[in-house]
């Protein structure tokens, strides 16, 4: 009987001596290709699921995401709650700042001393006011208006010397010195007054008559106080000394104050832009006569900043209401839905506008004629408001601007939400600090994903290798043995008489 060791892999029904040969290369050949733990049979693995026949990449995949589900929805749902609550922040921040911009107007003691200046007689000039007019009806008379001083030198050869020295030109206490060349001409005197440093306040014209030319110096400025003198130095030629003369004599256009009266109390301007005498009025003159000053006060500025005002405390109560909102039929709700901070702002809000002022003799806002609507909103009533401007400016401006008016009070307490280390502030840093934690958890939870995955691979791998080699065993066996079979049956057909 043949043994099994001696059983090859060529044709059945050769001899010993074939089929020891054949044995001897076929395993040879059968061990370099094996799995058997052999490097070969790693080798033939080219990817994974080959040996066990498991689709291995949809079973990591499916591992990996029932393991990443869990934490990485959790993440998620974190993740975009926050991310509406600081919106909602946010929506709120700027409703409430909106709402502080139009405080500062109605604070500001410009809005409520505003004041229009108007002159029966247009002729006469114009009127502007400042901050601290009085409401009032003038009669102004204007008598003389301001001037300024002007001379006029000799006429001149064009270019012609004048000769050398110094002139002194002088207003006031403020004087510059020009010093003249023998070769310079009015031209050259002209330009030099114009462009000295120490010029205390007179032009220089050169004026090219039928006669020659002929330079005029005027006073930058109106008024007896600004009029000017002209001298020579010592040592002056006597050209220099006859234009300084000329120059220094007065003539028909001096220097003059304007002169009016109001109310029949005289008064006397260097300027005619007068200023300072009627207090907080300036009169701006433009010719002698008679005309009626009435100082009224302009309200158009506090009627606009109250509307302002409402406007965006409005704007503010459809944001709060959006914020705070639930619908039942979609179940929605608003992502600051039962917020503590919203809650605090609307409570404090309502608290300051529901209460009066102390000591005010207007009291409240309704009295003022800004009721609340039933949405929570606020109304004008225009004629209201404007009988309270007409009949008492002082009270409204307390009632808004005083230490403990509506619009101090509540821009203060506006401030402990809005402000840089304000309740909204903090709240918007606490919750972009939890999303920077959020974002590191899922890159985290990424990297954890990854090495599980690297892990399952390296098990499923194993796996097909193991697979491989027990199947090229099986294969291997049962070809041995179907040899093994075909000789014995072969064996005994030829034993047989």
């Amino acid at each position: 009987m043949t043994s099994i060791s001696g059983i090859g892999t060529g044709t059945t029904g050769t001899t010993a001596g074939s089929t020891t040969t054949s044995s001897s290369s076929s395993t040879a050949g059968s061990s370099g290709s094996g799995s058997g733990g052999t490097p070969g049979t790693s080798a033939l693995l080219s990817s994974a699921g080959i040996g066990s026949g498991l689709n291995v990449n949809a079973i990591i995949t499916a591992l990996v995401n029932a393991q990443q589900a869990g934490p990485a929805q959790q993440i998620s749902n974190e993740t975009t709650q926050l991310q509406s609550q600081e919106a909602g922040l946010t929506a709120l921040s700027s409703s409430l700042s909106s709402i502080q911009s139009t405080l500062s107007a109605l604070t500001s003691t410009v809005t409520y001393n505003t004041y229009n200046a108007t002159l029966s007689n247009t002729t006469v000039g114009s009127a502007t006011t400042l901050p601290d007019a009085q409401p009032g009806t003038y009669s102004v008379v204007v008598s003389n208006l301001a001037t300024a001083q002007s001379r006029t030198s000799g006429a001149y050869a064009a270019g012609s010397a004048v000769g050398a020295g110094t002139l002194t030109v002088s207003v006031g206490s403020n004087s510059m010195n020009i010093t003249v060349g023998a070769t310079d001409s009015i031209s050259t005197i002209a330009s030099a007054i114009n462009q000295s440093s120490s010029n205390p306040g007179v032009q220089a014209t050169i004026i090219n008559g039928t006669n020659g030319a002929q330079l005029l110096l005027t006073s930058t400025k109106t008024g007896v106080a600004n009029g000017f003198t002209v001298t020579a130095g010592s040592g002056s030629s006597s050209g220099l000394a006859s234009l300084a003369t000329t120059l220094n004599t007065p003539g028909s256009h001096e220097a003059s104050d304007a002169s009016l009266s109001i109310n029949g109390i005289g008064a006397t301007s260097a300027s005619n832009a007068v200023s300072g005498v009627l207090g907080g009025v300036t009169l701006n003159l433009a010719a002698t006569g008679s005309t009626t000053l009435t100082v009224t006060q302009d309200t158009s500025a506090v009627t606009g900043a109250i509307n302002n005002f409402v406007s965006a405390y409005n704007s503010y109560v459809s944001t709060a209401a959006t914020l705070s909102s639930y619908d039942p039929t979609s179940k929605q709700a608003g992502v600051l839905l039962g917020d503590s901070t919203l809650m605090a702002v609307q409570s404090q809000i309502n608290s300051i506008l529901s209460n009066g002022v102390a000591g005010n003799s207007i009291g409240s806002l309704a009295a003022l004629g800004i009721a609340r609507n039933a949405d929570g909103t606020l109304s004008v009533n225009s004629n209201t408001l404007n009988t309270a401007l007409q009949s008492n400016p002082g009270a409204v401006q307390s009632l808004f601007a005083g230490s403990n008016g509506y619009a101090t009070v509540l821009n203060s307490t506006l401030d402990g939400f809005t402000s840089g280390n304000g309740v909204i502030t903090s709240r918007t840093n606490s919750i972009q600090q939890q999303l920077t934690n959020l974002s590191q958890e899922s890159a985290a939870l990424t990297a954890r994903m990854n090495t599980y995955a690297t892990q399952l691979r390296q098990q499923y791998t194993a796996l097909d290798t193991l697979m491989s080699s027990l199947n090229n065993t099986s294969t291997y066996l049962t070809t041995q043995l179907s040899a093994l079979t075909a000789s014995t049956s072969n064996s005994s057909s030829s034993s047989k008489p």
